[in-house]
């Protein structure tokens, strides 16, 4: 700190630097990946929080706020040297010892939220938007505490073979060297410095742990050293795998064909399905999920990678064949070959085109580009790291219809690949999107409306969406589009209004009113979704206020009688939102005679539908128990 410089600056700027520290933290490379990429992607997220302190030089900041950044300071210096423990420290160590790991990122996660919740925003001097996005990282943090990550069964299988047994499986030390980014001499000769330096630091490695993780570092330098053995060799030498037919497990295979999965994909209702089995399903008009029968929010289906990688493991270790992949990013449409090389040659004629090329080409192109996106997964990944996003956005401002449904139906298609949602945001296509769904053909303004969803299932990116004025342009669409226009609009609703602030959004643009009309058209084919999007918006006092007053007690107590069992738990939990604390609601469910149905719900609609008809009447029953007493006094 300089001499002139006030502490209350310096204590802004030294936050600054540890959340740039943080940012900029090694890729991990380890099993402890995912918790280390949650706590350095969340924190990052607070970066415009002091960008706009350090701006504000005149601003005041009182002594709530100090205490409070003060203790966030603590919390990051914490953080800081977790990550770094991590990413210096023994792969082998992180994997013998995940839930001792996985309570330190716990306990930094608990931190940072208390913190945050010591920090008045309100008295900040800093913009709304920055606020929301705080208010969501807040949030993240609050769900991140007390859940640990999911059990990694085959690591923790594969960890226990490994040692039980002097001369392993090949296959078992291979998966450990890949899981453990253990690939190379040079990996483990480093792995091997970490653990010692572990040793000497701490005063020696935990109970036992120091001789577990020698002993598997000593049989994975041996396999690094000599190669995976060939595996064709080895079931010919070990003659009774040969012939053995292992048994598929249930959830390997597709529930449509039975058979085992090579391109398994999730469908809306979280069910997985053999890609070529459930869009058969599909073509053929059903919109309904197979296994479950519940009616599918959209058509999206969306690749199951963990899924895959766990048959593609399994069935390597159980010597059978790995399922064919389709061809890597294909261009049969335009006479190309069939290697990787040649498709990204054809892929980067296609960009030069929407780059250089005049209207015609541009549309051409991107109509192709549209094409080979929606394929496959891998030409996904190929085209976006040829730089096709950024030439697709600028081409959403076209004056030419086609050229612009095809630049966001493309960009749609793109964005079902995680690492692509993001590549679209940086390159500012949601304010553009946003415009298209306002003026676009009904087509664009239909993909549009996708493309906002399939952005939206990023946390962050819903605050986003919801400030660059969707949400309007969106009822719009679900008040006149097509059939197809107003599932996508609802869709997109939905999963926007998860964030607080989009409920609100929603609320004040008008959307109770048109989503009562279709809740009570029938025949219109959006009960379903009407009713969700009511559920999660009566969460919200505004929300619970406008639905209140569209008079909805009536239809919603006939749904809880004659409708689905997914739509009576969302009549039923509306019905307790509206109900709870209100006794005027309550009176007009008790003259309309819902105690009956209430009661049927409540012994056998689902678990949620059943626990909100329960509560719902016991609140009825206490306005009756009132009511006599008054009688009788």
């Amino acid at each position: 700190m300089g001499p002139t410089e006030d502490p209350k600056t310096a204590l802004v700027s030294q936050l600054f630097r540890a959340i740039r520290d943080i940012s900029g933290s090694p890729e991990c490379r380890g099993p402890s990946k995912k918790m280390y990429s949650n706590l350095v992607r969340r924190v990052k997220l607070l970066s415009p929080l002091f960008e706009e302190l350090m701006d504000g030089e005149d601003d005041e900041l009182g002594e709530e706020e100090v205490r409070g950044l003060e203790l966030l300071k603590v919390t990051f210096d914490s953080a800081r040297e977790l990550l770094r423990s991590v990413n210096e420290g023994s792969k082998l160590f992180q994997a013998l010892q995940r839930d001792r790991i996985g309570g330190d990122f716990l306990r930094v996660a608990e931190q940072i939220e208390e913190a945050l919740s010591q920090i008045p925003c309100d008295k900040l001097n800093i913009s709304e938007e920055v606020k929301e996005q705080i208010e969501l990282v807040h949030t993240q943090f609050k769900r991140a505490k007390g859940r640990m990550d999911s059990p990694d069964v085959l690591l923790d299988n594969d960890l226990v073979l490994a040692q039980r047994e002097k001369e392993s499986d090949p296959a078992i030390l291979k998966r450990l060297s890949e899981k453990l980014n253990l690939r190379t001499i040079n990996d483990l000769d480093i792995e091997s410095r970490a653990i010692h330096d572990m040793d000497i630091s701490c005063g020696g490695v935990p109970g036992d742990c120091f001789d577990k993780m020698m002993f598997l570092l000593h049989k994975l330098k041996g396999f690094v050293a000599i190669g995976s053995p060939n595996y064709d060799t080895m079931e010919v030498e070990k003659g009774s795998m040969k012939h053995r037919s292992p048994v598929i497990p249930d959830d390997f295979r597709c529930p449509i064909s039975l058979e085992l999965m090579k391109d398994p994909v999730i469908v809306s209702t979280g069910q997985t399905y053999e890609r070529s089995c459930i869009q058969k399903w599909l073509d053929a008009g059903h919109k309904t999920c197979p296994k479950t029968q519940q009616t599918l929010l959209h058509t999206a289906l969306t690749p199951n990678y963990v899924l895959k990688s766990l048959i593609g493991l399994w069935c390597e270790s159980n010597g059978v064949q790995l399922p064919k992949q389709q061809g890597k990013c294909g261009n049969k449409r335009s006479g190309v070959g069939g290697g990787s090389d040649c498709d990204r040659a054809a892929i980067n004629t296609l960009i030069n085109k929407l780059a250089n090329g005049n209207p015609e080409q541009q549309r051409a192109a991107a109509g192709e580009l549209r094409l080979l996106a929606k394929r496959n997964a891998d030409n996904r990944v190929c085209i976006a790291e040829a730089g096709a996003i950024p030439l697709l956005v600028d081409l959403l401002s076209s004056t030419d219809s086609r050229t612009q449904e095809h630049a966001v139906t493309a960009l749609l298609n793109l964005s079902i690949n995680e690492a692509n949602k993001g590549t679209i945001v940086n390159a500012g296509a949601i304010p553009d999107i946003v415009d298209v769904l306002k003026k676009g053909s009904m087509e664009a303004r239909e993909n549009a409306a996708a493309t906002l969803f399939s952005l939206s299932v990023v946390d962050e990116n819903k605050v986003a969406i919801g400030a660059a004025g969707a949400i309007p342009a969106l009822i719009d669409l679900l008040c006149n589009g097509t059939p197809r226009g107003k599932k996508d609009a609802a869709t997109a609703i939905f999963n926007l209004s998860i964030y607080q602030g989009n409920k609100v959004r929603a609320v004040r643009a008008g959307i109770v009113v048109p989503l009562m009309r279709l809740l009570k058209d029938a025949g219109g084919g959006m009960v379903d979704e009407a009713l969700a999007i009511l559920a999660i918006l009566a969460s919200h006092q505004e929300g619970k206020v406008a639905i209140g007053q569209a008079e909805p007690i009536p239809v919603l107590l006939e749904v809880v009688r004659t409708g689905s069992p997914r739509n009576r738990e969302n009549a039923a939990a509306v019905l307790w939102s509206l109900c709870t604390g209100d006794i005027l609601y309550l009176k007009k469910a008790l003259e309309l005679g819902a105690e009956e149905p209430l009661k049927e719900l409540s012994e056998n609609g689902t678990d949620r539908a059943r626990r909100k008809a329960a509560s719902v009447l016991e609140l009825l029953q206490r306005v009756e128990v009132e009511a006599k007493v008054c009688a009788q006094g």
